[in-house]
């Protein structure tokens, strides 16, 4: 069976070589025939000539969004297998072998390893880092995966149709949600975990990162329609912090203190709840920054629904 490793990239120098080295490398100790097709949304850092370099088909696609990429990287593939890889991605050497084991024993229609960043990254890209692994801890079937790393049959993904080219970002769940209702089984694998080197560098590009990755959740809520609790879910919990962060400081200018104090601890609590529903989170050493890290990914989370939601009412308005 081929393999079509489809890479979307963008000024990804820096990491490109090792994230190629590491799909080749994975092919060989499967033993499978395969070919790595890196589409390059303009690119001016020459990581595009280094991916030529290492073998890769390269196709230039500037201005398309991440979803119309890897669609066009699986148009020009012919494998009978399609493996979507992100450019700062460093794969394990036995995936593509698990892959094969999965496909042959009809154990699952899709392979997500988890994917974590290395250790010379920074508290706060460990710690997000640590949030995924404690999510995906314990192997399992999962009705959502993130597109870091994906694998499955040609036919698996043309079924659906493979990724909305209308949305900005979540696309990868819109894509696995829809592939887990036709009933497809997606498979996630906490070992061996690929390592992530796109890692935020500073607070500021985790910020700016984590108000992209929400921002298209008013475009989901809208195509998989608002009744639906499994979307509606992380957009109420998010706005509600907002809500009781106001009430919280309206009681205190009132001078109710205790009402202050119980719409602070509304906003608190969920972040609690979440980090300590994985066991893996529970320590001193990650606990406290976990929470902290989870509160502030919901207040990020709020501001971007909003401006998501009311720029797709204004894109209707215009429409």
């Amino acid at each position: 069976m081929k393999v079509s490793v489809i890479v979307p990239m963008r000024n990804e120098a820096a990491n490109i070589e090792r994230t190629l080295t590491s799909i080749r490398r994975a092919a060989h100790a499967a033993g499978v025939d395969h070919e790595i097709i890196v589409i390059d949304n303009g690119s001016v850092d020459g990581g595009g000539g280094i991916a030529e370099r290492q073998g890769a088909r390269v196709v230039p696609s500037d201005g398309a969004s991440i979803a119309a990429l890897r669609n066009l990287g699986a148009e020009l593939s012919d494998g009978e297998s399609l493996a979507f890889v992100d450019a700062d991605m460093e794969m394990p050497e036995p995936w593509l072998r698990l892959w094969m084991e999965c496909t042959r024993a009809g154990r699952a229609d899709l392979l997500a390893m988890v994917h974590v960043p290395p250790a010379v990254a920074p508290w706060y890209a460990r710690i997000w880092g640590h949030r995924i692994l404690a999510q995906r801890a314990i192997e399992g079937f999962r009705d959502h995966l993130p597109s870091a790393n994906l694998c499955m049959l040609r036919r698996t993904f043309e079924d659906v149709g493979g990724f909305d080219i209308r949305l900005r970002s979540g696309e990868d769940k819109d894509f696995t949600l829809r592939l887990h209702a036709a009933g497809y089984r997606l498979l996630s694998l906490p070992s061996p975990a690929a390592i992530h080197w796109g890692y935020e560098k500073d607070f500021g590009e985790w910020v700016r990162k984590e108000f992209w990755r929400q921002s298209s959740h008013g475009a989901l809520l809208a195509k998989g329609g608002f009744g639906k609790l499994r979307l509606l879910r992380f957009p109420l919990v998010a706005i509600g912090h907002w809500v009781a962060d106001i009430l919280a400081i309206v009681a205190l200018l009132a001078g109710a203190t205790a009402l202050a104090l119980a719409c602070l601890a509304l906003s608190l609590l969920p972040s609690l709840l979440i980090t300590f529903r994985h066991p893996l989170n529970r320590s001193l050493a990650v606990l406290p920054r976990m929470w902290f890290m989870h509160w502030l990914r919901f207040h990020i989370g709020g501001v971007a629904v909003v401006t998501g939601l009311m720029g797709l009412a204004e894109r209707r308005v215009r429409t």
